[in-house]
């Protein structure tokens, strides 16, 4: 089935439209002629959130098992076959998703769709023991550099599972820890593959210099066939209090440049008003250098380095406001904590200017325009749209909505929710770098510094 491509308000004259196939994949189209490239995303409706405790990690290494071959592509030939028709690809996963996306010039668009339909429906003709253990170490690698050895590297996974209490299904992050990568099977991957990556499970969008009919006649040829899979479990309940209800807070001490304050505000559902009214509150605080926060400290106080406040949006569970400040110099973290919670206050008894509301709105605007500007943005924006919402033409109108939002929104949202006793806290604290030299004649380590590393090695968790 199919729907007509006509522009709807607020859309800038772009168009979707909508198919879904007998087994149950969802198809969107949009046409673009601009330029002679075409963009393939899929969506899997399925990312950490939807994992179980001990095996946590397990979509994102799944993610990477699905280019390590296929039926009819053997080991890395998903990129050298992309690569070499003049294309670029690579996937993604999140809390709520998975998700694969080639672009192409548009004459090689039936190879992009060859290759996701031969992996959704035989990637378990290839994965072996070799795939598994090599993507393990591969993932357990990505952790060590990204994470775990880099300045800051484990702030998400930390804050993330302070804000969401135990046994929440986003407690844990995209990553996966290491002994839960450690422990997963070949037969836990297979499981996985078998329950989620069906075609009744995704979306498939496609944008860009396309025939839609025969783009369509693609679809149907290479994805048609592939049965659909009924045996989903529903993801865990992601409801809590809108309110956390205490400060809570962790002090880490680590080899890091400077002091740093972060913290994470429990703020609306992604997909609701109120989502976009924090999105406005936040991006006056804390989106770049003409914010209050930004201004304040840094410009003024010249007590931070660096000032940012973000959205992290989240659909399955409340989205959260994302705090990051790094002290200048020996300034004291209570002294930043002060200023923040001056500018706070003052922001929920205040409001946004009117001059702050048109600058928060076309900031958002412009990022709009951005995702949407490119064929792969757009085919991205989609998909999002078609799995967490249900309705891939919301994509189309966003910027309309947050347009929409009023000043006194942006307030009532900023007064409920950016209060000290709705927000997870994470305090660096430098140390010095380990002395190589602090072990002893007889090769035994300092006791000091052996606890220093023991309290180090506690905090060893991060996110993709």
């Amino acid at each position: 089935m199919g729907h007509t491509a006509t522009a709807q308000a607020g859309s800038g004259g772009l168009t979707a439209t909508e198919h879904r196939l007998a087994n149950g994949l969802r198809v969107v189209l949009s046409e673009d002629h601009l330029t002679p490239v075409a963009a393939v995303c899929l969506w899997y409706d399925v990312g950490s959130r939807h994992e179980v405790k001990g095996r946590t990690g397990l979509a994102h290494l799944f993610e990477h098992l699905m280019f390590q071959g296929s039926a009819q592509v053997k080991g890395n030939g998903h990129f050298e076959l992309v690569q070499g028709a003049g294309g670029s690809l690579n996937g993604t996963t999140s809390f709520e998703r998975t998700n694969y996306f080639e672009t192409m010039p548009a004459h090689q668009l039936e190879l992009a769709l060859w290759l996701e339909a031969d992996r959704m429906g035989s990637l378990l003709a290839a994965l072996d023991d070799e795939s598994m253990e090599n993507q393990r170490d591969v993932v357990k690698n990505e952790r060590r550099q990204r994470y775990d050895n880099v300045p800051y590297g484990t702030a998400f996974e930390k804050l993330t599972a302070l804000a969401y209490p135990e046994g929440h299904p986003y407690h844990h992050t995209p990553i996966g820890s290491m002994a839960d990568l450690d422990a997963a099977t070949l037969e836990d991957a297979r499981a996985f593959f078998r329950t989620y990556y069906a075609p009744n499970n995704a979306v498939l969008s496609v944008v860009g210099d396309i025939d839609p009919e025969q783009t369509l006649a693609w679809i149907e040829k290479y994805f048609g066939s592939i049965p659909g899979h009924d045996g989903k479990p529903a993801p865990r309940d992601g409801t809590l209090p809108e309110i956390i209800g205490e400060q809570l807070r962790e002090v880490v001490e680590e080899e890091v440049p400077a002091r740093a304050l972060m913290a994470a505000y429990r703020l609306p559902h992604d997909g609701t008003r109120a989502c976009d009214a924090a999105d406005l509150a936040l991006t006056v605080l804390g989106g770049g250098e003409s914010s209050r926060l930004y201004n304040r400290l840094v410009r003024r106080d010249r007590t931070a380095v660096a000032a940012g406040f973000g959205l992290l949006r989240l659909a399955g569970a409340p989205s959260l406001g994302w705090l990051d400040v790094k002290t200048s110099g020996d300034v004291e973290v209570p002294v930043i904590e002060s200023a923040i919670d001056e500018e706070l206050a003052r922001f929920a008894e205040e409001g946004p200017t009117a001059e702050e509301m048109e600058r928060a709105q076309a900031q958002l605007e412009r990022e709009w325009l951005d995702r949407l500007g490119t064929v792969a943005g757009r085919a991205d924006e989609l998909c999002r749209y078609a799995v967490l919402f249900g309705d891939p033409q919301l994509a189309l109108t966003a910027v309309r909505r947050v347009l929409e939002v009023t000043a006194e929104e942006v307030q009532e949202v900023a007064k409920a929710r950016l209060r000290p006793d709705n927000r997870a806290v994470l305090v660096y604290e430098p140390i010095a770098p380990a002395d190589p030299e602090a072990e002893s004649a007889d090769g035994t380590e300092d006791p000091e510094s052996a606890a220093t590393v023991e309290a180090t090695d506690k905090n060893e968790e991060a996110a993709k």
